[in-house]
């Protein structure tokens, strides 16, 4: 009697899933000073606001070159996580819809606009309930040792540098299990920006194989994902603002909510205020996700060829 064939421990979704969090981690260690950067200029107050370069200087002087990758493991971490989840689920859906167009008869199986937001939203709002946790400790993580920082220079006394795990057990032990669901109001409206990003992507890139009749290279996802990107922080980057400083905010201050600290944030520092830290923040999401798109596609590629040489071993064997 034949050997049955071998059950292959990862399916498509699981290929994409592992193929996202290694973009991620890749494109998320290119480009971290900028989110280091950008995140302190979001909680700074309007007084201590600096510009871009003048900003770098004073982190490297303060901090050295260490400095601007403050809180780089727990991102790291985070965004292994996050990227695994959100294209599990943003696959699950996909293949979902195609099957259905599939069975209705539809010319392409290619997702609409409707179903490419459709898969967005289930994937990212799964995606923010599952990771807020991890983004909160490394929010306080990257404004904590820039504070310690500062303290420093003022007493002359070494102070302990924050690790992720003290940073946690601090947390919990102050502020409690809910603390680390601060700003997920915020974080699931964001969820409209990977909703934005994906879909122009999806368009452009469904655009670009049908006029050139063969599929992207990295070359060009690598662009296609900037331009998504690009669109889609500029549009909801007055949320990412809030979510930080929601994410920063102890039990000593005023809780609000989203609108609240809206408009707390537009009467004390204007509408400006909303856009602080814009320019790396926006130059970061544009490479991260470039690189991300470049990266996948190839990770993707291999993690396939890997699943087909284990499954013919494990029939040979």
């Amino acid at each position: 009697m034949a050997a049955s064939k071998p059950v292959i421990p990862q399916n498509d979704n699981v290929a994409h899933a592992l193929a996202g969090a290694g973009g991620g981690i890749l494109s998320m260690v290119l480009t971290y000073p900028l989110i280091t950067l950008s995140t302190r200029a979001q909680v700074e107050s309007k007084r201590a606001e600096t510009a871009f370069l003048k900003a770098v200087r004073q982190i490297v002087a303060r901090e050295g070159v260490s400095g601007l990758y403050a809180g780089l493991d727990s991102a790291v971490f985070g965004i292994s996580v996050t990227n695994f989840v959100y294209y599990y689920w943003y696959e699950w859906t996909r293949g979902f819809f195609e099957a259905a167009a599939a069975r209705a008869g539809r010319a392409s199986k290619k997702l609409t606009t409707v179903e490419a937001m459709i898969a967005g939203a289930l994937a990212g709002s799964a995606t923010v309930i599952l990771t807020n946790p991890i983004w909160v400790i490394n929010t306080r993580m990257t404004t904590r040792k820039g504070q310690l920082e500062s303290e420093e220079e003022k007493s002359g006394e070494t102070k302990k540098k924050p690790t992720t795990l003290s940073t946690l057990m601090a947390l919990l032990r102050d502020e409690g299990p809910q603390a680390l669901f601060r700003g997920v109001v915020p974080a699931l409206v964001l969820v409209i920006n990977p909703i934005l990003q994906y879909t122009l992507f999806e368009q452009l890139k469904n655009a670009y194989e049908r006029r050139r009749k063969h599929n992207v290279t990295p070359t060009v996802a690598f662009f296609l994902g900037a331009i998504g990107k690009l669109f889609a922080t500029s549009i909801t980057y007055p949320y990412i603002t809030v979510k930080s400083q929601m994410h920063v905010a102890d039990d000593g201050q005023k809780r609000e909510g989203m609108t609240q600290a809206i408009r707390r944030v537009i009467k004390e520092e204007g509408y400006a205020g909303l856009y602080k830290g814009i320019g790396p923040k926006v130059t970061q999401s544009v490479l991260t996700a470039a690189f991300l798109f470049a990266f996948k596609d190839v990770l993707y590629e291999q993690t396939v060829k890997l699943r087909g040489t284990m499954a013919k071993r494990a029939i040979k064997a």
